[in-house]
């Protein structure tokens, strides 16, 4: 004969209640987000520290993109490594995105770091895209941002091939895609030159490429834009995204 319950069914109630509510108010896993890049994303000369600064405190940013490094080189030199241990122990975040970005030093006339785009780029490419997968993480692609160097009035974009390879790639492996080559084209263009050059690292450091405070708002406010319509799901990650 079973032996009665010494809970009535009113502390019953109460007590499935309270655990209902202790699931219910338990604080959802942040997501976490990992640049991976060249001198264009990377800290001090690019737009990723100020991209993080744009997403909610809760969301971890990584910010391993390094100034001079290539989609060949980045790997050879053991930096994919760091972003797979990081991967690897990924429990504390609900969702990992790693944000992959190369092309400025893929480009030819660069010993150690230039790789073909036809063939040596894409497969670099893919094999982040498919080795991030692997380990849980969801990689976006990023198309490599504009110089900003003008000839006859427009904007020579030197890059365009690197970009395209992005672009299909991203096509071909489903992988969201923000296509900051177009994006920050068109801006430079509206730009014109004299303000474009606002957007560089001033004093002995100007050049067309890298950043400084200006640029990397500039280019960050429309990464992040992008980065929202590509991927819903960080939408709430992002600081007065929609």
């Amino acid at each position: 004969m079973p032996r009665p319950s010494r809970f009535t069914p009113a502390i019953l109630a109460t007590l499935l209640c309270a655990a209902s509510f202790g699931a219910a108010a338990a604080p959802a896993l942040p997501d976490r987000v990992i640049l991976v890049g060249d001198s264009t994303m990377a800290s001090s000369t690019g737009y990723g520290d100020a991209l993080c600064a744009r997403l909610t405190p809760e969301t971890a940013c990584i910010n391993l993109a390094r100034g001079g490094r290539s989609s060949g080189s980045f790997r050879a030199e053991g930096r994919w490594d760091e972003v797979s241990k990081l991967l690897g122990d990924g429990a504390g975040f609900r969702t990992t995105y790693v944000l992959i970005q190369f092309g400025h030093n893929d480009q030819p006339g660069k010993p150690g770091r230039s790789t073909d785009y036809v063939t040596g780029f894409p497969a670099n490419m893919t094999r982040y895209v498919e080795e991030a997968r692997a380990l849980g993480a969801v990689p976006v692609l990023v198309t490599p941002l504009t110089r900003r160097s003008f000839k006859d009035g427009y904007v020579h974009n030197d890059l365009a091939p690197w970009a395209a390879t992005v672009r299909g790639i991203a096509r071909s492996s489903k992988v969201p895609l923000v296509d900051l080559n177009a994006l920050s084209l068109a801006a430079v263009q509206a730009m014109g030159p004299k303000e474009a050059d606002t957007m560089a690292r001033t004093g002995a450091n100007f050049d067309y490429t890298h950043l400084g405070p200006l640029g990397a708002e500039r280019f960050s406010g429309i990464v992040a834009q992008e980065l929202v319509r590509a991927v819903p799901a960080l939408a709430a990650a992002v600081r007065g995204a929609p």
